[in-house]
């Protein structure tokens, strides 16, 4: 579905990615992981059209590299950024009416769907979103980028700050995604999750990526988790 070629990122005159190639599959969750600063944030961005890249990006066997990010989405691929970008005067259930994808018909998910998933948010559907928790605001913004009813979603470190519990959480939405014939391209610090659920791990380092595999493998490649994973 999404397939990404020799692409480079700049911001100004800094040169982030130095020729990054990975595939997303139908229905696959690939985890992207590797250090802070690596560039996985700047990668997501890159597809979704909001920094200035080189190379190809194709989405379904078309080239989007130069789409602005609202054509990118109105494509089928959604993204769900690290910052959550939530709209704090509104209430939860306004949060989620703007992100209903305009004129879509038969939709996969439904605002009933959404609360399914996370009950909370049923709770606080009338409650305004900046007051959320920090759980409550992440399980907000990934049921909204849902609503728009993406094929591929692109979700930036989903489980950052969040406790435990709220982590399981989050863990079960990507694997229900899954289940939908949803692919998720995951970027993630934590091992844990992202080697339990994903199909494939890649590593990226300094602007590349630096392994492709299967969490099994890389499981078993010591020196890739000691030189681009571990701290």
């Amino acid at each position: 579905m999404l397939k990404v070629d020799n692409l480079h990122a700049y911001y100004g005159k800094s040169h982030v990615l130095h020729g990054v190639n990975f595939e997303v599959g139908q229905g696959e969750i690939v985890a992207l992981l590797g250090r802070n600063g690596s560039g996985r944030s700047t990668t997501a961005k890159a597809i979704m059209g909001l920094v200035d890249c080189e190379g190809q990006i194709e989405w379904q066997g078309q080239p989007i590299q130069g789409k602005k990010a609202y054509e990118v989405a109105h494509l089928g691929l959604g993204y769900v950024p690290e910052n959550r970008d939530i709209f704090p005067k509104l209430t939860v259930s306004q949060n989620l009416q703007l992100g209903q994808k305009s004129g879509a018909k038969n939709s996969r998910w439904s605002f009933d769907d959404m609360y399914a998933l996370f009950p909370r948010l049923k709770e606080r559907e009338h409650t305004e979103a900046g007051v959320l928790s920090g759980g409550e605001q992440q399980m907000l913004t990934l049921c909204r980028t849902l609503m728009g009813d993406p094929q591929l979603i692109i979700i930036d470190e989903p489980t950052e700050g969040l406790a435990p519990k709220i982590v399981e959480l989050v863990g079960q939405y990507l694997q229900e995604l899954k289940n939908r014939g949803i692919s998720v391209l995951l970027i993630e610090q934590k091992l844990t999750i992202a080697m339990n659920i994903s199909d494939r791990t890649l590593v990226m380092g300094h602007g590349s990526i630096v392994f492709d595999g299967t969490p099994a493998e890389l499981r078993q490649n010591a020196y890739i988790r000691k030189e681009w994973l571990e701290v």
